[in-house]
């Protein structure tokens, strides 16, 4: 399975230029806690960045900055983690963890933005199946308890 049948493909991006203030209240229409910072290559949409609604109070509100003022690519730093849209499930996790990152931006072969994959969404997916196995102790007790009798 790869990772393209679990990302979210409504990406909520934006470009370096847009100022904090319209990222935040985009953020807020939209309902996420994180934008994918874009630069628009031709027809294709590049992340650069993830910016979350916690690098915003931290960097900008905490530090008395002016919003307004402050543009999404001030709050880009170091190098992204991506994901190709081909990587395994498996692959993903351990990338995750090996990077220390709780968002991925998941790209196609040629490095366009396609979807994005979270912790949560991670987290939500093993949630059933991880359900599924604690229930199976049980189901062989009552299997035993029924078959003695």
């Amino acid at each position: 399975m790869s990772i393209s049948e679990f990302c979210v493909r409504d990406v909520v991006y934006g470009s370096r230029d847009m100022r904090i203030v319209d990222v935040a209240a985009l953020m807020r229409h939209r309902h996420v806690g994180d934008v994918v910072v874009i630069d628009q290559v031709g027809d294709k949409r590049v992340p650069v960045g993830v910016v979350t609604d916690r690098d915003i109070v931290v960097e900008v509100v905490a530090a008395g900055l002016d919003p307004k003022v402050i543009k999404l690519g001030d709050l880009v730093l170091g190098t992204l983690t991506t994901i190709e849209e081909s990587a395994s499930y498996s692959e993903t996790v351990r990338r995750l963890a090996i990077k220390g990152v709780r968002r991925m931006p998941v790209v196609d072969a040629t490095g366009g933005l396609v979807g994005i994959i979270t912790l949560d969404d991670i987290l939500h997916q093993l949630a059933a199946p991880l359900a599924a196995l604690s229930e199976l102790a049980g189901r062989g007790r009552r299997f035993e308890a029924v078959s003695q009798t």
